[in-house]
């Protein structure tokens, strides 16, 4: 039997921001494949994997946000919502700030879209009322970008 190596602290941090980036870079992909999708899904909770070693609760929760918004892009709903009010339970639980919360708002009514468009538009009024408070302009611009863009999926 071989000795497996241990990862390092470094290493496991690396992977983890290098996995959450990597999920993005798929999720932004025009023209995704179906193996794209499985990949990115892999990656998402590599990351989150990695962040459960070495990371920070808000790390962990994040890393959630991201699960959840892969799952609502390849419509896996009952995951996305999992995976959203796991983000939304830690926000309220560890009081990350409106950032985090608006996005938690954000990452539930993304998830519910589809099949709750009445909940999904109530979160996404409580999304804009948190991110008021959110400092920064480039920010709260970002909120309301993905804000619109569920919006935009439930006028059809």
């Amino acid at each position: 039997m071989t000795q497996r190596e241990e990862i390092t602290d470094a290493t496991h941090r690396s992977l983890a921001a290098s996995l959450f980036n990597h999920t993005w870079t798929l999720l932004d992909k025009k023209n995704r494949t179906p193996e794209d999708d499985v990949e990115m899904m892999h990656c998402a909770h590599a990351s989150r994997y990695h962040w459960s070693i070495v990371g920070t609760p808000l790390n962990f929760a994040r890393g959630e946000w991201q699960i959840a918004r892969v799952y609502a892009t390849l419509k896996h709903t009952g995951e996305a919502i999992r995976h959203a009010t796991m983000y939304f339970d830690a926000c309220v639980q560890h009081d990350f700030g409106p950032f985090d919360l608006a996005f938690a708002h954000e990452g539930l009514a993304r998830a519910l879209a589809t099949n709750n468009p009445q909940e999904a538009l109530k979160h996404i009024a409580q999304s804009k009322t948190v991110g008021e408070r959110i400092e920064k302009d480039e920010d709260r611009a970002w909120l309301h970008k993905n804000l619109d863009d569920i919006q935009a999926s439930i006028d059809g």
